[in-house]
C-alpha cells in the first residue's frame, strides 16, 4: 500500500468504507458508554455503598489510564500490528464492560474501569492508524477521519439521552453493556474488513521508557485534575512538578535510544507540531465552555439533565455539519484559511456568550455555543488528518496517539486554568453580596460553588433562600462571561499562529500537494493487507 505522505490518489473501495462504518459504530457506542456514567454514578454509589473518594476513583481512573497508555499503545500497535492491537483492545474492553456491569463492590468497579482505560487507550490510535492505511487518498482520508470523529461526538451527545432511558427501565449496570455488541461486531468483522500493518524493522519496546512515560503522565494529569477541583494546593503542585521532572528524564532517554518509544523527530515537522498545538489549545479553550454551559442550563435555568441534553442537540447538529464540510471544502481551500475562518466563528460565539446574563432566554446561549462548536470543526478534523497523514507510515499509530494525548491534556488544562478563573470570579463576586442574615455554614457552602449554593439555598426559607440563589446564579454567570472573554482572546492568537504556520499546505484536491518532508519516511516498513 502506498505511503500516505506520497499524496497518492489511490481511491478506497466499498470494503474500506464498510470497515470504517464498523469502526465508527464502535466509537459511537463506546462514547455513549463512557458519558452515561455521570448519570449512573448516584445509582451505583447507593447500591455498592461507594464513598466519596471511591466515587472519584470510579470517575477518574479511566481518564488516568487512557492518558497514561496512549503513547505506549500507539507505538505498540505500529510494532505488533495495528489490527491485532485493535482487536485485543476490543476484546479487553468488552470483558471490562461485563465486569463493570456486574460489579459487586466499589473496588471491583474501579478495577474494571482501570481495565477499560487501558483497553480504551488501544482503540483511538489503532483506529486512526488503520484509517491512514485504508484511505490513501488525502481527501478521502480527511473525510474518513471526520466521520470517525462525528461518531464519537454523537455518542457523547446522545449519551445522557440513552442513559436516562436505560436508567429508568434497567439497573445501573446496563449502561456499561452498551459497548459490548459493538466490540463483538468489531471482533467478528475486523479480520475481514480491516488491513493489517506493522513495522517489521522496529525493535523491542523499551520497558524503562514505558515506566517513565507513566510516571510522567499520571502525576501531571492528577495534579491538573486536582487544580480544577481544589485550586492551587501543595499536593497538586508537587505532583505536576514531579511529572515534569520525570518528563525531562523520559525525553533525554528517547534522544539516546536508537528505537525510542516516542520518536521526537516527529516534532521537527512544522505541520505535525503546529497541528498538535491546535489539538492542545482548542480543547483547552472550548472544553471548559461545554462544562459551564451545561451547568448554566441545569443550575441557573433549572433544566433537568434530559432537557439540557435536548437543548444541546442544535449545537451537536452545527458541529456535525462543520466536521463533515471541512474535509470537502479543504479540497479547494487551503486548510489554514479554513481553520482561520472556523476559529473566527468560534470567537464570535464566545463573544456572544459574554453577553449572557441571568435574565437571558436560551437564544443567545445556544446560538453562541453552537457557533463556538461550529467553528472548531476545521481545526479538529483537519489537524488530526495532518498529524496522521504527515507522519511516516510506520509511525501512524504513534502519531494518532500523540493527537489524542494532546487533546486529553488540553481538556484537562482548560478545566484547571480557565475553570479556576471562572471559580475565582464566582467566589469574589458572591463573597461581597451574601445576605447578612445567612447562617455561617450556609454562607461557606454558597461561597464554594454554585452547586453548594443551590443545596444551601434549599435549607433556607424564602425570601432569604431565593435571594441567595439569585446572587449565586448571577456570580456564576459572571464567571462564565469572564472565561468566554479570556477564551476568545486566546483563540484569536491560536488562529493567527495556525494560519501563519500552516499556510504552505495546499488544498487536498491540488494536483501536486505540497508535503512537509522534514520527517523522513522509512523505506523498509511492511504494509500487509489480508487477502
Amino acid at each position: 500500500m502506498t505511503n500516505p505522505m506520497t499524496g497518492s490518489n489511490q481511491q478506497a473501495g466499498i470494503r474500506e468504507w464498510i470497515g470504517l462504518a464498523v469502526l465508527v459504530l464502535a466509537s459511537l457506542l463506546v462514547a455513549i458508554d463512557l458519558f452515561v456514567l455521570v448519570l449512573a454514578l448516584p445509582y451505583l454509589s447507593a447500591d455498592l455503598g461507594a464513598s466519596s473518594i471511591e466515587q472519584l476513583w470510579i470517575m477518574d481512573i479511566y481518564v488516568f489510564m487512557v492518558a497514561g497508555f496512549l503513547i505506549t499503545m500507539g507505538t505498540l500497535g505500529d510494532r505488533i500490528g495495528r489490527r491485532k492491537l485493535l482487536l485485543i483492545g476490543a476484546a479487553t474492553f468488552g470483558i471490562g464492560s461485563l465486569i463493570a456491569a456486574f460489579s459487586t463492590s466499589p473496588e471491583m468497579l474501579i478495577g474494571a474501569r482501570a481495565l477499560l482505560g487501558v483497553s480504551g487507550a488501544t482503540l483511538a490510535p489503532s483506529t486512526l492508524a488503520l484509517i491512514s492505511n485504508m484511505f490513501i487518498s488525502s481527501s478521502q482520508r480527511a473525510v474518513a477521519i471526520s466521520i470517525w470523529m462525528v461518531g464519537a461526538m454523537v455518542g457523547a451527545a446522545i449519551g445522557p439521552l440513552v442513559g436516562g432511558v436505560m436508567l429508568e427501565n434497567f439497573w445501573w449496570g446496563s449502561v456499561f453493556l452498551l459497548g459490548v455488541p459493538a466490540m463483538v461486531l468489531l471482533l467478528l468483522l475486523g479480520p475481514f474488513l480491516l488491513p493489517e500493518y506493522r513495522d517489521t524493522n522496529a525493535g523491542r519496546i523499551d520497558l524503562a521508557s514505558v515506566f517513565l512515560s507513566l510516571a510522567a503522565i499520571f502525576p501531571i494529569i492528577y495534579g491538573i485534575k486536582e487544580l480544577s477541583k481544589d485550586g492551587w494546593q501543595t499536593l497538586s503542585i508537587v505532583a505536576i512538578i514531579f511529572g515534569l521532572i520525570v518528563s525531562a528524564i523520559f525525553i533525554r532517554r528517547q534522544r539516546a535510544l536508537s528505537d525510542p518509544l516516542l520518536d521526537l523527530h516527529l516534532f521537527s515537522s512544522r505541520t505535525i507540531s503546529t497541528a498538535l498545538g491546535g489539538q492542545l489549545f482548542v480543547p483547552m479553550l472550548m472544553g471548559v465552555i461545554m462544562l459551564l454551559v451545561t451547568q448554566y442550563l441545569q443550575l441557573v435555568e433549572g433544566l433537568t439533565p434530559l432537557r439540557t441534553a435536548l437543548w444541546m442537540l442544535p449545537v451537536v447538529a452545527a458541529q456535525i455539519i462543520s466536521f463533515m464540510m471541512s474535509p470537502i471544502l479543504a479540497r479547494r481551500i487551503r486548510p489554514a484559511y479554513l481553520i482561520g475562518a472556523g476559529l473566527t466563528f468560534s470567537v464570535t460565539g464566545l463573544l456572544l456568550l459574554t453577553q449572557v446574563n441571568g435574565a437571558s432566554d436560551f437564544a443567545i446561549l445556544v446560538t453562541g455555543y453552537a457557533l463556538t462548536n461550529f467553528g472548531g470543526g476545521p481545526i479538529m478534523t483537519l489537524s488530526t488528518d495532518m498529524i496522521v497523514g504527515s507522519a511516516p507510515s510506520e509511525k501512524a499509530g504513534l502519531a494518532g496517539a500523540m493527537s489524542q494525548t494532546s487533546a486529553e491534556f488540553g481538556f484537562a488544562l482548560g478545566l484547571a486554568v480557565l475553570g479556576s478563573i471562572g471559580t475565582a470570579v464566582y467566589r469574589n463576586q458572591i463573597a461581597d453580596n451574601i445576605p447578612v442574615d445567612t447562617p455561617p455554614e450556609v454562607a461557606n457552602a454558597a461561597r464554594d460553588t454554585l452547586v453548594g449554593a443551590t443545596e444551601a439555598a434549599q435549607k433556607l426559607s424564602d425570601p432569604l433562600g431565593t435571594e441567595l440563589l439569585a446572587i449565586a446564579r448571577e456570580a456564576f454567570t459572571s464567571g462564565m462571561n469572564t472565561v468566554a472573554t479570556v477564551s476568545a482572546i486566546m483563540l484569536i492568537g491560536v488562529s493567527i499562529f495556525t494560519v501563519l504556520l500552516l499556510r504552505h499546505i495546499l488544498p487536498s484536491g491540488a494536483t501536486h500537494p505540497e508535503q512537509d518532508n522534514s520527517v523522513p519516511a522509512s523505506a523498509t516498513s511492511t504494509d500487509q493487507n489480508p487477502s
